[in-house]
């Protein structure tokens, strides 16, 4: 590899006499065109590309932020709603409540006033029916007298042998018989007792 390097050197110089060329290929021309046309598409894409990447950037990051505090905002929305439907399940909850013991309360007082009504009724059913018993009764002993004063003054008429017919006289008879016949109740009673 060597014999070529110097035989590529030594037929530089045997061309004319001129100094060898760069072997790196550095042309100072086109190094300071391209330093040229390096430049001229950095200020391009300085002053065309790059606000367009950040006015995107810039939209890109305000919807994002807008869509984060929107969803923050929906958030607070939902919570708030929460507690609010919380509280009025609570509320609801103690006027159900309230409702029940109410309800508990005027059963208790319907069941009362009807016992006290019922009770009521017992006695005015009692008291009517003590009332139409002492008037049956009443009625009964009146009957019993007079059945029993024409039954007594048809036999005392026959016993004594003369006529009762006299209403006065009749009334006394059985006046008299009725007294013994309760004293003689009321002794039988009395020794019984």
């Amino acid at each position: 590899m060597q014999n070529l390097i110097i035989l590529a050197a030594a037929e530089g110089e045997t061309e004319g006499g001129h100094a060898p060329e760069n072997p790196l290929g550095f042309v100072p021309v086109e190094f300071a065109l391209s330093l040229v046309i390096f430049g001229l598409l950095l200020f391009l894409i300085w002053k065309y590309v790059t606000p367009r990447f950040e006015q995107t950037f810039a939209e890109r990051t305000q919807a994002i932020e807008g869509g984060i505090a929107a969803a923050e905002s929906k958030q607070a929305e939902a919570d708030a709603k929460l507690a609010e439907l919380e509280k009025q399940l609570a509320d609801a909850r103690h006027e159900a409540a309230r409702i029940r013991e109410e309800a508990r309360e005027q059963g208790a007082q319907i069941v009362a006033e009807m016992r006290e009504s019922a009770q009521a009724e017992s006695t005015r059913i009692v008291e009517h029916g003590k009332a139409q018993i002492e008037a049956e009764r009443q009625q009964a002993v009146t009957s019993l007298r007079a059945e029993v004063g024409t039954l007594a003054t048809g036999l005392a008429g026959r016993i004594v042998g003369e006529s009762l017919e006299d209403e006065a006289r009749q009334s006394r008879v059985v006046e008299r018989f009725l007294a013994d016949l309760e004293a003689q109740n009321g002794s039988t009673s009395g020794s019984v007792n």
